[in-house]
């Protein structure tokens, strides 16, 4: 397997599907796990890859598939499934690598959807109680293509 980079520029990722109108807006990218569609902010977007070899770490949380080695930068990966509560899948699929803050995150993902610009008033907050949920907000989308969740990144790393 190689190590194939799909997408290794912002210019590239754009080319997806976005669209200016002048709305206050965020750019999402919109990708699929266990049949949904979940959202990140885009400008945390770091790459996307395919092909990983994905090392085993033993003594993590099982949510954490393992890491891989991104250009000489160890990155820990994240099976979004799992850390639902859903079954996870067997095969490895493509990884999005995030940035939370200082630390670079992948996640295990089905597949890339799309990028669009959401206007802010669209996405809908989840009630104040359901701060275990690690969403934190959800939209119809324009095209009629469903509902996206917004991932809560930070929410998605246990913390002291």
């Amino acid at each position: 397997m190689s190590n194939e980079v799909m997408f290794a520029r912002e210019d590239e990722m754009e080319a997806l599907n976005v669209v200016d109108d002048g709305v206050d807006s965020q750019k999402y990218l919109i990708f699929m796990a266990a049949h949904l569609k979940l959202g990140v902010i885009a400008e945390d977007v770091v790459e996307i890859l395919n092909n990983q070899v994905i090392t085993y770490l033993p003594m993590v949380p099982g949510f954490i598939r393992g890491i891989i080695n991104m250009r000489g930068q160890m990155i820990p990966i994240l099976d979004i499934c799992s850390r639902m509560g859903l079954p996870s899948r067997e095969e490895d699929s493509l990884v999005v690598v995030i940035n939370l803050g200082d630390v670079q995150l992948g996640i295990l993902v089905d597949g890339v959807d799309q990028m669009l610009d959401i206007p802010r008033a669209n996405i809908h907050p989840l009630p104040a109680n359901s701060a275990q949920l690690l969403v934190s907000g959800m939209c119809s989308l324009p095209d009629g293509s469903g509902t996206m969740m917004v991932l809560d990144c930070e929410q998605l790393l246990p913390h002291d």
